[in-house]
This record gives structure tokens, sequence and C-alpha cells, in this order.
């Protein structure tokens, strides 16, 4: 019964885990939109196609996160 309780601490751990990485990808996420947003105002291009590339990594993790 000590093994089933360990798993199941282990699992619990996992997921509390899990669900903190996806709040702080969500947080990342929402300032990469503004700062995209700026920059389709601005007209950079370069700052336009690093917040894609940075939006793409976050939507890529909360996909595998299954959060998304």
């Amino acid at each position: 019964m000590s093994d089933l309780k360990q798993v199941i601490n282990y699992v619990s751990k996992v997921k509390e885990i899990e669900k903190h990485r996806t709040a702080v990808l969500r947080m990342e996420m929402d300032y990469e939109l503004a700062t995209l947003f700026e920059a389709i105002h601005e007209h950079d291009d370069k700052k336009k196609n690093q917040c894609k590339q940075k939006l793409e990594r976050i939507r890529l993790e909360l996909l595998r996160l299954k959060a998304l």
C-alpha cells in the first residue's frame, strides 16, 4: 500500500507542477501578445517576428501540457 501512496503523491505533485507551469505560460502568452500588438502598431517587423516565435514556443508547450 505504501507504493501506491507514493505513486499517488508523485502524480499529484506532477499535476500541481504542470498547473503552475500552465499559469506561467499563459502570463507569458499575454505579455507576448501585448508586445506583438505594439510591434504591429509600430510597424516593427523584427519585433513582430520575435514575438511570433515566442508565441509559437508557448503554444507548443501548452499543447504538450494539454492546456490549450
